[in-house]
Order: C-alpha cells, then structure tokens, then sequence
C-alpha cells in the first residue's frame, strides 16, 4: 500500500470517492461527512441537487450502464471509495405488484450496483487499492410484506457484496454491505406515524437511527481502520432485526 492510498487518523486526504443517490437522505450524508474528512466526492443521482463543499454532483441515471461508464470514465481520476447507496421503493403486495414495480426497483437497487461497481472495479485494480460499502437493508435479510422487490433487490445486493468480495480481496479491495433498518430521513418523517412507531416497537434501544449512524458505519468501512474487514453485512438498524 502506498503512501498516496493510505488514510490517517480517519481522514480520506488525496481520495476520489464516488456515492450514488447522494443527492439527499443517507447518501448525502455520507457525503457530506467524506468531503468533510478531505476527500473529493463525486455524487451520481438522477436528482438534481447541490453540489459545493467538496461534492460535485453528477446527472446519470445508473440504470443506463453504457452512461455509468462514460460518467466514471469522465471524471478526474478514478475513484478508489464507492458507496453504493441508490434505491427505490414501489411497496405493493406480491399478488398485486406490476412488471413495471418489479423491474424498476430491481434495474436501480441491484442492477443499478452492478453497473457502478463495474465501472468503478478496474481503477481500484489498477491501483491495488479499494474500498467498496453497499447499502442494502434488514428487509433485504429478513424480507417485508409488501416489499417483495425491495427485498428481493436488496438481498441479491448482499450476494453480490459476498461475491465482489471474494473476486476483488486479492487486488486489495474490500467490498462490504451496511444493512440500516428504518432510519430517520425526510422520507422517512413524510410517512404516517404509525409506520415510524411499528419499526419503533421493533428496537431494541427504543430509538430509530439517524443519518449519521449509518455514515458513521459506512465511514468506518471505507476508511483503513477495516483493512481487515471484507465481505461483512453489518446492521444498523437499534435492533430491529433481532
């Protein structure tokens, strides 16, 4: 590991991070607090949003593979952080959920990874250096009545996280999966009362999580404290799995 890719007392000084659906909620979050810790962070997001203080934010759709890869192709210099944080809902229950809310949710959480994570990969081996987190979800885990293509998405994300693991470990990058149950977000706040309280009545600590519970994690995985760590699913989510 060379000088230029290693980080010090948690900061990402002289990094190229990439976060998708950084435009708001937890990926803005994420990377806020990367541009805070010194790295230059590029957002991919099919939102328009703000850009400035170390982010610059970039209009792709990810599920168009051929314009994720002239997106990473485009930027600066390769990223060696990725964060894998773009997703949708389109919560119905299975026998009445359409091809379109099926494949749509499908093409941006799971098929969407894919294409970022390709685009991404070559630059990390080239340097022999990177850091790969994906947000899936505990739903993803333990499965969600009326969320069968959520679920679906997110757990395909976890064997991908598993397998991108195994396959990138000896070009020295490690990819690992941060699983948040419900976390306290604009959309999250947008919702009845009720759906915050049943996820609440399912914590252990009687708290939900916040933005900067799950950064905090994902932080830890991309920065050289978890050198270590490789092909992990860590929940943040108060308990709520359990």
């Amino acid at each position: 590991m060379t000088a230029s890719t290693t980080s010090s007392a948690g900061r990402f000084d002289g990094r190229c991070a990439l976060v998708t659906g950084g435009a708001r909620g937890i990926g803005r979050g994420i990377a806020e607090r990367l541009a805070r810790l010194g790295a230059e962070v590029h957002v991919l997001d099919r939102e328009p949003g703000a850009g400035g203080d170390g982010i610059r934010q970039h209009g792709v759709d990810i599920t168009d593979g051929r314009a994720v890869a002239a997106a990473v192709g485009a930027l600066p210099r390769p990223p060696l952080l990725l964060v894998n944080n773009a997703g949708i809902t389109r919560d119905r229950s299975l026998l009445k959920m359409s091809d379109e809310e099926w494949n749509s949710v499908i093409d941006v959480n799971l098929t969407g990874a894919f294409h970022v994570l390709r685009a991404v990969a070559p630059g990390m081996v080239a340097a022999g250096y990177g850091r790969i987190v994906n947000v899936v979800s505990i739903n993803g885990l333990r499965g969600k009545f009326g969320q069968a293509n959520y679920s679906a998405s997110k757990a395909g994300l976890v064997g991908l996280t598993k397998t991108a693991a195994r396959e990138l470990g000896p070009k020295g990058i490690t990819v690992n999966a941060v699983a948040p149950g419900m976390v306290l977000t604009e959309m999250t706040l947008a919702l009845a009362e009720e759906h915050r309280r049943r996820a609440l009545e399912e914590t252990l600590l009687k708290r939900l999580p916040e933005v900067d519970d799950v950064a905090a994690v994902v932080l830890f995985l991309l920065s050289d404290d978890a050198r270590m760590v490789t092909g992990e699913v860590i929940r943040v989510d108060s308990g709520q799995y359990i």
